[in-house]
C-alpha cells in the first residue's frame, strides 16, 4: 500500500527510526482502524520484493517494520530473507489471525477480537499490544498474555479515540499488574506517518 521511513511510533522500538512497509490486505476488519484504504490489496500498486528492499537499503534504515493491512496473509520468506541478507531487521506488526511465513527478528502481535490470533503466533511474539477500547479489553488482554512467552513484552495501548476515559483505567491496572506497560502512539501526537 504504502512504504515511507520514519520513527516507530509505539511499542519496545518506540523513537527508533525504521523503514515500513505497510502491506495492502486485511479481512480482520477492526472499526478504529486507522488504515481502513489498506484493506483492499486490488486498489494499491504491486512492487517486487527487490523493489522493496532496494529502497529500504537506499534510506539506510537498520530496521523493516512489516505492517499492514494484515501482513502475514502473505508468504514472506523472500522478503525477510533478502532484507536479513542485507544486514536489515525485519519486524513485523500483525494481528496474528495467520501463521508466520517469514524470518522475523522481532513479532508484534497485536490481537483483536474480529479475528482472534492462531495458536502457532503466540510463542513468537516478541511484543504483545493490546488496544484497550473498553474496560471488557483488560480480560482480553490477560487471555492471550497466558500464552505468550515469558520474555514477551506486554504493552496495553488506548484506542485513539476512547484515550481521554480509558487511560486513567489503564494507569491503574498497571500500577496493579507490573508485568503490563502501557504504550502510547507518539507518532499520533508529533503528527509522525
Amino acid at each position: 500500500m504504502e512504504h515511507f521511513y520514519t520513527i516507530q511510533g509505539e511499542g519496545y522500538y518506540q523513537g527508533r527510526a525504521a523503514y515500513f512497509v505497510r502491506l495492502g490486505g486485511c479481512d480482520v476488519g477492526c472499526p478504529w482502524c486507522d488504515v481502513k484504504e489498506s484493506w483492499d490489496a486490488s486498489i494499491h500498486p504491486q512492487m517486487s520484493v527487490t523493489e522493496i528492499v532496494d529502497t529500504v537499503v537506499e534510506s539506510g534504515a537498520k530496521i523493516c517494520v512489516i505492517t499492514g493491512g494484515e501482513p502475514l496473509m502473505y508468504d514472506l520468506n523472500e522478503l525477510t530473507a533478502t532484507l536479513r541478507a542485507n544486514n536489515i531487521r525485519s519486524h513485523v506488526e500483525t494481528s496474528g489471525a495467520y501463521p508466520a511465513q517469514g524470518i522475523f527478528d522481532w513479532v508484534t502481535v497485536s490481537p483483536k477480537r474480529y479475528k482472534p490470533p492462531v495458536e502457532s503466533i503466540l510463542p513468537l511474539a516478541s511484543e504483545l499490544k493490546v488496544v484497550i477500547n473498553h474496560r471488557n479489553d483488560f480480560r482480553w488482554a490477560e487471555q492471550y498474555a497466558a500464552k505468550v512467552s515469558n520474555d514477551c513484552k506486554l504493552y496495553l495501548s488506548p484506542e485513539w479515540e476512547q484515550q481521554e476515559e480509558m487511560a486513567p483505567e489503564m494507569i491503574e491496572y498497571v500500577k496493579e499488574n507490573q508485568q503490563w506497560e502501557i504504550s502510547l502512539q507518539i507518532h499520533k501526537y508529533l503528527n509522525i506517518p
